[in-house]
């Protein structure tokens, strides 16, 4: 069994509860991540996934995809 990972993603456009709902939603359907959490006064997504199912840039380029740019 793969080591689960987790990271904390810095997210400056996250705003509102739409923000929170939008990335919630992308990343929770996506295979491989156990748990997500956007936290808006921080402008952070909290992830645990499995690095053998997706990569960090793959997270990226979904939360790309809608709207969303992570800083490094």
């Amino acid at each position: 069994m793969t080591e689960l990972k987790d990271i904390v993603l810095r997210v400056p456009e996250i705003s509102c509860e739409h923000c929170v709902h939008a990335i919630n939603g992308s990343l929770s359907a996506t295979p491989g991540v156990q748990a997500v959490n956007t936290d808006i006064p921080t402008k952070t997504v909290s992830l645990t996934f499995d690095p053998s199912q997706l990569s960090l840039g793959d997270i990226e380029t979904i939360l790309d995809d809608i709207g969303y740019t992570v800083t490094k």
